[in-house]
């Protein structure tokens, strides 16, 4: 039997509980979700976002309590999960700035294959995490 006469399975009714825990996600499907996901994060922490610009260039007086947000907090928030609000917009924005970069790049030359999908979308994974860490890194200050 030849491998053109072997025949491949068919599903047609997927079963939530068996099937989707397997199933295996390309590279590409991961940054397209995660492309989504980013942009709705950007858009619903955008009043933090307002709030931070506002607040860091308002004055001298309401620089100082902006930067008091991230040490010490803000009321009943504690100073370490300003940190890690502001490190998730940090990744929302690299992450959908790369891999937006990406799809331009893909609509501008016409780069449609299956290979230049894999390793862009590798290459958008290993840039928006890269950068993240390294900018997280600043922010809880470990250098």
């Amino acid at each position: 039997m030849t491998d053109l006469a072997r025949k491949r399975p068919e599903f047609r009714n997927i079963n939530a509980l068996k099937d989707l825990p397997t199933y295996r996600l390309p590279a590409a499907g991961w940054v397209s979700i995660l492309h989504r996901v980013s942009g709705a994060l950007m858009f619903l922490l955008m009043p933090f976002i307002i709030w931070m610009f506002d607040t860091s260039v308002s004055s001298e007086i309401s620089f100082a309590r902006f930067s008091a947000a991230f040490n010490v907090g803000l009321g009943f928030v504690p100073g370490w999960f300003v940190k890690l609000v502001a490190l998730a917009l940090i990744w929302a924005y690299l992450q959908h700035f790369i891999a937006g970069l990406r799809h331009l790049w893909m609509d501008v030359n016409h780069a449609v294959s299956k290979e230049f999908g894999k390793s862009s979308a590798v290459v958008t994974l290993a840039l928006s995490l890269g950068l993240t860490v390294v900018l997280g890194a600043k922010l809880f200050g470990l250098y």
